[in-house]
């Protein structure tokens, strides 16, 4: 999909990024609907997913809209391929176990906290509405999470090994959530988009003070971070994703539901 002499652009590229960030991630706790370890872990993933995926559904309608060739939200979920994707790697990451489940989210939702607060104040109306909405949402994924941090990291030997193995590892994919190129810093300058820059201690400061009460280690951004996503590099996890998410929209591309 083309929009490159779209005069919007950098903005329907940055509300694709938004956008496929919550529905891949929406898409991954999905696939955990009747695996959580316990019953009400279940039916809070399940909301957790459908969350991300009404925010993703907002932001591509918005970004449907802008683009007006006739596309639709459904066109940019369904009918692009794995290149065209714009997603963090975070989101993308499989569900190893539900240490990995936890940490992947809380890292999303630690951020994403901090994210919508600030993007509810963006001169863009249709971006800050959706932001406001969303904001509510986050602040009970954030809450849910954080419990299971502490959980796991302040219970068992086991639990407490774990979660610290799923942190080492994730960890490398969180310095992405900051990154600023050109589109991002363009729309900072017309205050539509947040300063990322800015909320990078913040988040920091955040997660820190959490994991320190988990008995997990501190984290640092100062070191090696895995990146692509925003230009389309992916890992082999999203190939997966998308074959089975876009199986039935690509085989019968014309049905009425």
């Amino acid at each position: 999909m083309n929009f490159e002499n779209n005069p919007n652009k950098n903005l329907i590229e940055y509300c694709l990024r938004l956008a496929d960030d919550r529905l891949i991630l929406g898409q991954r706790l999905a696939e955990l609907c009747g695996h959580a370890p316990m019953l009400e872990e279940d039916i809070a993933i399940t909301n957790t997913s459908l969350d991300l995926i009404g925010q993703a559904t907002s932001i591509y309608e918005y970004a449907a809209e802008l683009m007006n060739d006739g596309k639709t939200a459904d066109d940019l979920v369904f009918f692009r391929g794995e290149r065209q994707f714009k997603n963090v790697l975070l989101s993308e990451q499989d569900n190893t176990d539900f240490a990995y489940i936890t940490i992947r989210q809380f890292l999303f939702d630690s951020f994403d906290l901090l994210f919508q607060r600030e993007l509810s104040k963006s001169s863009d109306e249709r971006l800050s509405s959706i932001a406001a909405k969303s904001y509510k949402e986050s602040l009970y994924h954030f809450r849910h999470t954080k419990l299971w941090v502490l959980r796991l990291g302040d219970g068992t030997e086991e639990s407490n090994a774990k979660i610290n193995d799923a942190l080492e590892y994730l960890w490398m994919y969180s310095g992405e959530l900051f990154e600023m190129d050109e589109v991002s810093k363009s729309l900072v300058i017309s205050n539509t988009a947040p300063n990322l820059d800015l909320l990078k201690s913040e988040w920091l400061e955040l997660v820190n003070i959490i994991l320190t009460e988990a008995n997990l280690p501190k984290q640092t951004l100062d070191t090696f971070m895995q990146t692509g996503g925003r230009n389309g590099r992916h890992t082999e996890y999203l190939g997966h994703i998308l074959a089975e998410m876009q199986y039935i929209p690509r085989a019968y591309p014309n049905s009425q539901w």
